[in-house]
């Protein structure tokens, strides 16, 4: 879009990949899939119960050291390019089956605004990441017949843009009622 004169904010992303990595590197696989066995999606209590538990567990996980150090570094280049020790930065969500032509997962995962710092960044990660499992992201994919492990998660990491100065959006990249991407 840079060279039609659209002007985007740089950043990176954490990868779906390095979300499974996470998952693995912690051992939580497993435990969420016992966690969600049986799930009753109508039960909001016990959804409430299962999906915070899950939550937990990711929210308490650590990031591979070299993970960690690519995020960091990310982050530090980032922030050279603004010419500033630490950028404010956006952290937005990305469900890799959002918007697909029979279901929609747009906006059920979470974005954190005004992060600042490494150790923010990285909590603020770790949160997108537990976010996948929201009881209402979780309930959607379990009565859309979606597999929670074959729904992964990327994370975009933007610098900030003053709200008065700029404006902000959502891009298809196919048809949303037909799937048509031409």
């Amino acid at each position: 879009l840079a060279p039609k004169g659209i002007r985007i904010p740089d950043g990176f992303a954490v990868t779906a990949d390095a979300y499974r990595a996470f998952l693995r590197y912690n051992e939580l696989e497993d435990q969420i899939h016992d966690i969600l066995r049986d799930l009753d999606t109508h039960d909001v209590s016990d959804l409430m119960k299962r999906t915070g538990q899950v939550r937990r567990l990711i929210l308490l996980g650590e990031f591979p050291p070299d993970m960690e150090q690519e995020i960091v570094e990310g982050y530090h280049e980032l922030s050279r390019r603004y010419h500033v020790k630490t950028a404010d930065v956006a952290v937005r969500s990305s469900a890799t089956a959002e918007d697909l032509p029979t279901a929609s997962f747009a906006g059920q995962q979470e974005t954190y605004l005004n992060v600042h710092g490494e150790a923010m960044l990285l909590e603020s990660v770790t949160k997108c990441f537990a976010s996948l499992f929201t009881p209402r992201a979780t309930s959607y994919r379990h009565d859309m017949g979606f597999d929670h492990f074959q729904v992964g998660l990327s994370v975009g990491v933007q610098k900030m843009v003053r709200s008065d100065l700029a404006s902000s959006g959502v891009i298809f990249t196919l048809d949303t009622e037909s799937g048509f991407r031409d």
